[in-house]
């Protein structure tokens, strides 16, 4: 438990600044570091970086788009109303010691008024000198047709809950409106409306997500093939696309028309689509990869020991999903079994070994509870449900055990055939053996494992074609709700299919409650339902981000929300 404190406060020192609605303040996240040189060549001016965060991505669409490598591509092709910058001095190319949020297609901060019906208008003035890659100019309609987009149930964005605060936007999403009476408008060119329904705390960060992004309507609409072709692929970031070969790489080139396009430092940003970790590594050394954020499980230990690995803050959840809505794992009492028979320390000490904190709860640490970045945070206030600690392992699986008999499988008797679904990778390979030896070993259950490609997984897992699998989960923003929500009964995010009408209920009032106090209160409550009631998945830690970079460049920098920034790396 020592352990988690400071790992806790460490989290907690990285994001040392709040940033709640109408309080002031910026949010930070680490800057990147450098790790010991490699056997790369030594990068030029006008860096070319290669770099491998993942396979071929699900989707280019920003608003389709639910997964971390994705939103890092988005956020280098396309710029929100906030984005993230490094150095508290805001655009600051030569690097800095904290990265923070700060304006980018807003050029003030939003006039925020409180209306007489308790809704909330936030007024945003655009920069004029704002363009499309394509050099037409970037308008508040941009932003009116991308949020209308993203709430219209005919598109099924996984994320089109995310602005549920906005005025009208649930009953849109339910059918019972139309988009076009969304809270948003443009009474001019420049000008950007929102109206919300109560002061969301965590608005502008909302306003940085890859899915709030803008998109224009004349590229968007009438051709299904947008994201595919880079003439067609409008974007409004600092780098546009310049090719897709696809399950190969996607290459980013400057772009031109944005309006801080001087203080662009990389001449070329190559994507290369990679899903062996050994291959990754092989690359890093040799210098054809300059930046890596998987390495194969075996040499993890040595890499984070002689400093070429670096571990760095991540506010995320590796988690089991138990398909809640297929026998036999519609039976809690199943649930928590092989929720309990897992031996987390040996996952994270023997498989992972990245400095992971074994989970305890489904929030991780780091997150803020009601007194923000100054209290304690929503992990340490809400307690454990089970017991991390290796002297109580034994214990956790005789109570499991217990369970899995009063569910009618005594000594896994009669326990079907069921199969545990993850996505090729060594490491999810690594846990996934792992943890078919525990549910073998504690429950005398045959778990048999499958393994499928990351695109073919995501669908998979989406749609509910499984008994077990993988998940993970990365905050979208720093407070609670961004790790309950997505458990509400038809949330595009909510793989394990849970549907609590009590928990929606709780989670509903949430998402309409500005008082700090009470809507933390309320999550407890719910967190507490998803947990130890019903115990709808099984955690198994708590993130660390590792990554290795080249030792010539400067200035990537990150936030614990997983998006790395290459745009402005420089040679030393």
């Amino acid at each position: 438990m020592k352990k988690t404190k400071l790992l806790a406060l460490g989290l907690s020192v990285a994001m040392t600044a709040s940033l709640l609605a109408g309080c002031g303040g910026t949010e930070t996240a680490p800057t990147g570091t450098t790790a010991p040189e490699n056997s790369g060549a030594p990068a030029a001016e006008g860096v070319s970086m290669s770099v491998c965060v993942a396979s071929e991505p699900e989707t280019m669409d920003p608003a389709l788009n639910r997964t971390v490598d994705g939103g890092i591509m988005a956020h280098h092709l396309f710029e929100n109303l906030y984005k993230w910058v490094d150095s508290a001095e805001g655009n600051n190319p030569d690097g800095g010691a904290t990265a923070v949020l700060d304006l980018g297609m807003a050029a003030e901060e939003p006039e925020v008024v409180e209306n007489a019906d308790g809704t909330y208008t936030w007024t945003f003035k655009l920069r004029e000198d704002a363009k499309w890659s394509d050099g037409q100019a970037v308008t508040a309609n941009d932003f009116v047709y991308a949020w209308q987009r993203l709430v219209n149930p005919e598109l099924a964005a996984p994320y089109n809950y995310i602005i549920d605060m906005v005025v009208n936007a649930v009953e849109i999403r339910n059918g019972e409106k139309d988009p076009s009476e969304l809270g948003v408008s443009a009474p001019d060119e420049h000008t950007f409306v929102v109206n919300l329904t109560y002061n969301c705390p965590y608005f502008k960060e909302i306003c940085a997500f890859p899915c709030t992004m803008p998109l224009r309507q004349d590229v968007v609409e009438g051709n299904a093939n947008w994201t595919q072709d880079p003439a067609t692929y409008i974007s409004n970031g600092p780098m546009k696309l310049e090719s897709w070969s696809h399950n190969a790489e996607i290459v980013m080139v400057p772009n031109e028309n944005y309006y801080d396009a001087a203080s662009v430092t990389v001449s070329k940003l190559t994507f290369k689509l990679m899903d062996d970790t050994r291959a990754m590594l092989t690359a890093f050394n040799n210098g054809e990869l300059d930046f890596v954020n998987n390495v194969p499980v075996d040499e993890t230990a040595t890499l984070l020991a002689n400093g070429s690995l670096i571990a760095g803050d991540y506010l995320g959840t590796y988690y089991v999903d138990f398909n809640n809505s297929k026998a036999p794992f519609d039976d809690p009492r199943v649930r928590q079994a092989f929720n309990l028979a897992i031996d987390r320390n040996y996952i994270v000490e023997n498989v992972s070994q990245v400095g992971e904190i074994p989970a305890d709860g489904w929030v991780p640490y780091g997150v803020y509870d009601a007194a923000g970045p100054d209290g304690d945070d929503f992990r340490t206030t809400g307690g454990t449900y089970w017991s991390v600690a290796p002297e109580d392992y034994e214990a956790n699986c005789e109570k499991a055990r217990q369970l899995l008999a009063e569910a009618g499988y005594p000594d896994g008797a009669g326990f079907p055939a069921v199969t545990y679904l993850y996505n090729t990778d060594d490491k999810h390979s690594a846990i996934a053996e792992a943890l078919q030896s525990m549910w073998k070993d504690v429950l005398n259950v045959d778990v048999t494992l499958n393994n499928q490609d990351w695109n073919v997984f995501l669908s998979t897992r989406s749609e509910g074609n499984y008994n077990i699998c993988r998940d993970g989960w990365i905050s979208d923003y720093n407070d609670p709700v961004s790790f309950l929500d997505m458990f509400m009964t038809g949330n595009g995010n909510n793989n394990a299919h849970y549907s609590n009408p009590e928990y929606d209920k709780i989670m509903t009032e949430v998402l309409s409650d500005s008082d700090a106090a009470g809507r933390m209160e309320l999550m407890h409550q719910a967190e507490d339902m998803l947990m130890e009631q019903d115990c709808a998945i099984a955690p198994l830690y708590f993130y660390t981000q590792p990554y290795m970079i080249n030792s010539d460049l400067n200035g990537m920098y990150y936030t614990p929300l997983g998006f790395f920034v290459f745009t402005h790396v420089t040679s030393k």
